[in-house]
């Protein structure tokens, strides 16, 4: 076995983490008989060899052996390796491939194509590894059929005839779904495979998870041939599966060794500990169900028609990766989310054991939150059952489901601005336990400034800033603190900005800087300090400077040319930030209207929004022409400029007619838009554009009939 493995100059080869040398070691250690050695070589290879899902060219050249590895029926962990083979195989077609089966130019130096080429003339083994005994073996090999196997004819008549022969659910999942991929793949079986998955969806003899299957993956097979009957099939079938599959309890996460964190931000150990939880599955659906949505796309009536029945599931898995599945599709498409927002909320009202799916609720609606307000009832009722049960300090409970659950209302209701969180909120503050997760939220309640601003200077007093680490706390208290708007703040955030200056703490620094710039003339106290920055090296802190100069009541003459100064920078966020503060100085800033003019041909689009915003607000009617220009321009190149292109268009007023059109185009898409394309910003965008168009194309009344 592994004839030729040392001949391969492996050394030669990269993987994620540098030299592939290591390659043949790991394969060796595939056979070990130690299982923690196999273990660990498995880990490493999925980590390093196929990180994240690459292919890199020790990947491929690794596949012969690992396709040894496959068919020795004394191979331990053999599915663990054919499954591994049907990852890089699956990876290589997802990424190296156009859907037409061209290589993608970007990717030539990776081991794609080397990998599918193997992987396609061993096609016919995986029909073998299919009917292995080992059930194990064969559930690893069956998406195989479906992505290597170019003999239609043969890839179909296995896959019919492993789906007659088992039972468990997991098989004949992902026999559907790879006829489906097999379908996808070669034309020849569409045809035949799409007349057989519908009479399997329509054949009474099977069972209600294999028929919702069969019409789910028909569906995926040719989404526009969906019809108005699709989704209340599936509504009807996903009922019957529910009844049909036991109802467990959601089980807790797999143990993993102890790691210390000490010296990490409680923010980064908690985004792993969520990315951890967001990669579980907890039904046997879910995968299928997932592809139902995506199938459906844009339909989000239908599909809240299907996350209605998932949600009522009495199986708490099936309802906590609904719970899931609502808020990707609310953060994804636009449409009247009202009543998939109050079913979410719904979850909310689960006993003690399904604090998992109330806490995965709560989550969801704090990141819906600009469009949760239907949802402020059932979190306020949920918080305080919760602490009439558990006390006042719940919040802090021990159990973790519980104090996961709290927590995540709590902050949903505070993004809502709803002060019914304010209790648990002080309790976090108080007592010090996960503050980091309050505080974040406090600058949601700015009628609590009187009781929030004292806690949050008293957090920033006892922070040092000797440890990199403590940076993203500051920050966010910094963050709060701007937000909440008291002036009492300015003395400790005036000591925070000397302690960062004086151990180069550049972005504490920054966001001190901004906090002060908020607090307008009452932190005038802080001017030299501030002014001493407006020459400093570091690219974020020298505009943030200047900015906090002038908020905090700086003189034009002195803030001016430093900002001209900014707008010949070869930075280009420099520029626009100068740009934005030039802006709100108006008719003061005329000085800059050359330079803004010229700065409308700059080869970065993000520079041209904000320069032409700025021109406008300096100039006035006599820039609107090719203000005008240039937004529309920005708009129609880089969709995520809408926001600032929309605002703009809205200071204009009449001015922006012309741009009526591309303003309907814009509203007219089914996807979020705007930055990032988050619920928040593509809100805002509807908003704004919705009240311009009414403002500048009213509707003509309609004359009464005679």
């Amino acid at each position: 076995m592994f004839e030729g493995l040392h001949d391969i100059d492996w050394a030669s080869m990269a993987h994620a983490y540098g030299s592939a040398e290591e390659v043949p070691a790991l394969l060796a250690a595939l056979r070990s008989p130690d299982t923690e050695e196999r273990s660990k070589a498995l880990d490493r290879f999925h980590g390093a060899v196929h990180h994240q899902g690459s292919v890199y060219p020790p990947t491929a050249a690794s596949l012969p052996f690992l396709f040894e590895l496959a068919v020795d029926g004394a191979t331990p962990d053999r599915a663990a390796v054919v499954a591994l083979l049907v990852s890089v195989g699956r990876e290589s077609l997802d990424r190296g491939f156009e859907d037409d089966g061209t290589e993608i130019e970007y990717y030539p130096t990776m081991g794609y194509a080397q990998a599918i080429a193997f992987l396609r003339e061993r096609g016919a083994q995986f029909a073998d590894l299919a009917r292995a005994s080992a059930p194990d073996v064969r559930l690893a090999a069956i998406p195989g059929l479906g992505l290597f196997l170019d003999d239609a004819d043969r890839a179909t008549a296995v896959l019919r005839e492993r789906l007659a022969a088992e039972r468990g659910i997991a098989a004949r999942l992902r026999i559907v779904e790879a006829a489906a991929t097999l379908a996808l793949r070669v034309p020849a079986a569409s045809q035949q495979v799409r007349h057989w998955l519908a009479g399997l969806a329509a054949d009474p003899a099977q069972s209600p998870v294999t028929r919702l299957a069969a019409l789910v993956q028909r569906a995926r097979c040719a989404p526009d041939e969906i019809g108005e009957d699709v989704v209340p099939a599936a509504v009807a079938l996903l009922r019957e599966s529910a009844r049909a599959i036991p109802v467990r309890r959601i089980a807790p996460a797999p143990s993993r060794p102890a790691t210390s964190t000490h010296g990490v931000a409680p923010q980064i150990v908690a985004a792993f500990d969520d990315l951890d939880r967001h990669t579980r599955v907890y039904a046997p659906t879910t995968v299928l169900l997932r592809t139902f949505h995506e199938a459906l796309g844009a339909r989000v009536p239908e599909r809240t028609m299907m996350l209605a029945e998932q949600l009522s599931s009495p199986d708490p898995g099936s309802r906590l990766d609904a719970v899931r599945m609502s808020g990707e599709l609310i953060r994804t498409w636009r449409g009247d989310h009202t009543r998939l927002l109050l079913l979410v909320a719904h979850q909310l009202t689960t006993v003690d054991e399904d604090e998992e799916v109330a806490a995965e609720a709560a989550a969801v609606l704090e990141s819906c939150h600009p469009i949760a307000s239907p949802a402020r009832e059932a979190l306020a009722a949920h918080i305080d059952a919760q602490r009439a049960a558990h006390g006042p300090h719940v919040w802090a409970a021990p159990r973790a489901r519980l104090r996961r659950s709290h927590q995540e209302a709590v902050r949903a209701l505070t993004r809502l601005g709803d002060a019914r969180a304010l209790p648990s909120l002080l309790a976090a503050l108080d007592s010090d336990v996960d503050a980091w997760r309050a505080i974040q939220v406090a600058g949601y309640l700015p009628q609590a400034a009187d009781q929030l601003v004292p806690r949050l200077c008293d957090h920033l007093r006892r922070i040092g800033l000797s440890q990199q680490w403590t940076e993203a706390s500051v920050n966010a208290i910094l963050s709060a603190l701007a937000a909440l708007g008291d002036p009492a703040a300015v003395p400790v955030v005036v000591d925070t900005l000397g302690a960062a200056v004086r151990r180069d703490q550049d972005r504490v620094t920054r966001a001190a800087l901004e906090t002060l710039g908020t607090f307008g003339p009452a932190a005038a106290g802080a001017r030299d300090m501030i002014r001493s920055l407006t020459t400093a090296t570091d690219a974020h802190v020298r505009p943030a400077a200047i900015a906090a100069l002038w908020g905090v009541g700086g003189d034009l003459a002195e803030v001016l040319p430093l900002l001209l100064g900014l707008l010949e920078d070869r930075i280009t966020f420099r520029i626009s930030h100068a740009a934005d503060l030039l802006g709100e100085m108006g008719p003061l800033a005329s000085a800059a209207l050359p330079r803004l003019r010229d700065l409308l041909t700059h080869d970065y689009e993000w520079v041209r929004v904000h320069c032409a915003a700025a021109l406008w607000e300096i100039g006035g009617e006599t820039e609107a022409r090719v203000v005008l220009g240039t937004l529309m321009q920005t708009l129609a190149q880089n969709s995520a400029t809408a926001n600032h292109v929309v605002a703009c268009l809205d200071r204009m007023g009449v001015f922006a007619a012309p741009a009526l059109p591309l303003l309907r185009e814009q509203l007219a898409l089914p996807r979020r838009g705007g930055r990032f394309q988050s619920v928040e910003n593509d809100e805002e965008l509807q908003q704004v554009g919705r009240t311009l168009i009414a403002r500048l194309d009213p509707p003509v009344p309609r004359t009464p009939a005679p």
